[in-house]
């Protein structure tokens, strides 16, 4: 995480006695907070390939979901009026420039205006989160290449991409031919046709 929000977070660590696990990549999300249960405290498990910057981001996150337990338990919507409050008192000192480049604490600040559930759900944050990722370099993102190019994602799936619907595009899986909606930003790996088999490609 950036160096100058460091003592911030150990700061929350030691007060609120979390247990910090860092993971192997979920798709699902980028972290997760649990209250405490069977004689375990607060933990909070966070995906170790974020970059810094989204590392920040989501620790704040579940931070704020502890805060919010505290006060409420489970009497409130877990992303409702009450986490969107304690998620803005806890971002706010950190959106500065010591911190965050200037291009991601205006993404930060728009996103706070009304937070949702998941930073995914936000494409410009995500956008320009994803300019710090460091990725290699047969990866793409599904926005950055062409329509109807047969792509694979980090699972193996092969699909065709298809046409932007709505925010997403809709692409064709090339096993079972379903057609599923895909997040512009998901990163894939384009594939020559010529290498293609019917037992698909491997990671």
């Amino acid at each position: 995480m950036p160096s100058k929000a460091l003592d911030t977070c150990v700061d929350w660590i030691v007060d609120y006695k979390i247990a910090v696990r860092i993971t192997k990549s979920r798709n699902s999300k980028f972290g997760d907070y649990r209250p405490p249960a069977d004689g375990k405290g607060h933990r909070i498990s966070i995906n170790h390939d974020l970059n810094k910057y989204s590392f920040l981001l989501t620790f704040t996150h579940e931070v704020a979901h502890l805060i919010t337990y505290n006060k409420h338990k489970f009497r409130i919507d877990p992303h409702g009026r009450e986490w969107k409050n304690e998620f803005k008192r806890l971002m706010v000192p950190l959106l500065s420039d010591s911190i965050f480049p200037k291009d991601l604490v205006i993404a930060i600040q728009n996103y706070l205006d009304n937070p949702a559930a998941s930073s995914c759900s936000d494409i410009n944050l995500m956008r320009a989160l994803g300019k710090y990722d460091k990725r290699d370099e047969q990866w793409k993102l599904l926005e950055e290449i062409a329509l109807n190019t047969p792509f694979r994602i980090r699972s193996g799936r092969q699909f065709i991409k298809g046409e932007l619907l709505n925010k997403n595009f809709c692409c064709t899986c090339l096993k079972s031919k379903h057609k599923y909606v895909i997040n512009p930003l998901t990163e894939v790996q384009p594939i020559n046709p010529q290498h293609k088999s019917s037992g698909g490609l491997r990671s």
